[in-house]
């Protein structure tokens, strides 16, 4: 036991500047206009929502800090990443204090993180579940205000060698056309194909729509020996297998 002060002397001189934050507190840290200098000393995984967010904005206005400039904005899509993800540049342009620089910086920059999750090493990946197939598509298809339908190439081992997009529709629907998707797989060499699409409105019930589709898919690939292993109907929330439900 010492009664030396630990902020003196050698002591203190020895100190990183991590340790001495670590001393003062988060408090010291939490400054509204402050959320760079707590990343560097705290790291990433330390700062909230919020604060990363003020890092994109950079500044905030005469009535706000950057970071309760950032709260707003986060409320505005409920407080969600997801809805963040899915507003536009000018929905993010209707927020008092949000110019198109900053819509743009923030649209860009979770862009850049959807691509993130979607840069699976393709050539490594193996498909041994639906939940392994959810996974490879899932960062294409959550997040869509409408519908798109994508196909799952795979090897003779079930290794994703491409994924595809057949086509894109509206909120209730896509077109798809049996040719396109067995033309793209017999280009590729495809020895099997999972089928995916999403549903906006985050029901994963499949339509019978969704299921006469699917029989009409997997009967072409009976024929043409490029077996369809399964369908995945996604959302932010979770997806629908229609191989797990004994469907195909």
């Amino acid at each position: 036991m010492t009664d030396k002060d630990p902020y003196s002397g050698s002591f203190f001189l020895t100190l990183k500047m991590e340790d001495i934050y670590a001393f003062r507190g988060i408090k010291a840290l939490a400054s509204e206009d402050r959320p760079r200098e707590k990343l560097v000393a705290l790291g990433k995984s330390n700062l909230s929502d919020a604060e990363l967010l003020a890092i994109l904005l950079g500044s905030g206005t005469r009535e706000m800090s950057a970071v309760e400039l950032a709260r707003v904005l986060l409320e505005h899509c409920n407080n969600h990443l997801v809805d963040l993800g899915k507003a536009s540049i000018h929905e993010l342009m209707r927020i008092k204090g949000i110019g198109e620089a900053k819509a743009i910086t923030v649209i860009a920059a979770l862009e850049l993180a959807r691509r993130r999750d979607e840069a699976v090493p393709v050539d490594r990946s193996k498909i041994s579940s639906s939940s392994d197939a959810y996974r490879i598509v899932k960062p294409k298809l959550a997040d869509l205000a409408h519908e798109e339908f994508w196909i799952i190439i795979l090897s003779r081992s079930n290794r994703v060698k491409r994924t595809h997009l057949i086509s894109k529709g509206g909120i209730a629907g896509t077109v798809v056309d049996v040719r396109m998707i067995f033309a793209e797989a017999m280009a590729r060499s495809a020895s099997a194909l999972i089928l995916a699409h999403n549903h906006p409105s985050g029901n994963l019930t499949p339509s019978e729509q969704d299921i006469r589709l699917t029989k009409k898919l997997t009967e072409a690939g009976k024929i043409l020996d490029i077996p369809v292993l399964d369908h995945i109907i996604a959302s932010e929330n979770g997806y629908f297998s229609f191989a797990d439900e004994s469907m195909l």
